[in-house]
């Protein structure tokens, strides 16, 4: 039996395959659960459908975080912290860079925010953040005395 798989199945394949497999398995557990449809016509059209939808809102998303990334490129974030002999109390976060992103009215998740040295000195740093697949905007933050 063949069948399209609707979701990623473990040992079997991802979302949208179309895989032969046993007719009890698909049957009882693929189809009946869920899992995947048995194929046909209209289902192959209904799946090529999907994938062209998905493409297409693929796209539009890596341009809108293109153009994002644009932007933040071209401003500078700047904190001012507590500080003795040029080395910082504690450090800045990458909660208080997604804050400080906020406040401009730009959306970036923290966890997305690829930091390989902590901000614990005073000084110029280039902050990497991942806004889309492949789609990479570096910050300038700047950690200046009060």
């Amino acid at each position: 039996m063949r069948v399209i798989l609707l979701t990623d199945v473990p040992k079997v394949g991802k979302k949208g395959d179309i895989k032969q497999v046993a007719d009890g398995y698909g049957r009882n557990y693929l189809i009946a659960r869920g899992l995947a449809v048995m194929e046909s016509e209209g289902a192959k059209k209904v799946l090529d459908k999907q994938n062209a939808d998905a493409q297409k809102l693929d796209a539009e998303n890596r341009e809108k975080a293109q153009e994002l990334k644009e932007t933040l490129e071209k401003r500078t974030y700047e904190f001012k912290v507590k500080a003795k002999e040029g080395k910082v109390s504690g450090s800045v976060s990458t909660k208080q860079i997604e804050e400080a992103v906020k406040k401009d009215g730009y959306v970036i998740d923290k966890r997305k925010i690829i930091n390989s040295e902590p901000l614990n000195q005073l000084g110029t740093y280039d902050v990497k953040v991942e806004l889309y697949k492949d789609v990479i905007a570096t910050l300038k933050v700047i950690l200046t005395e009060e």
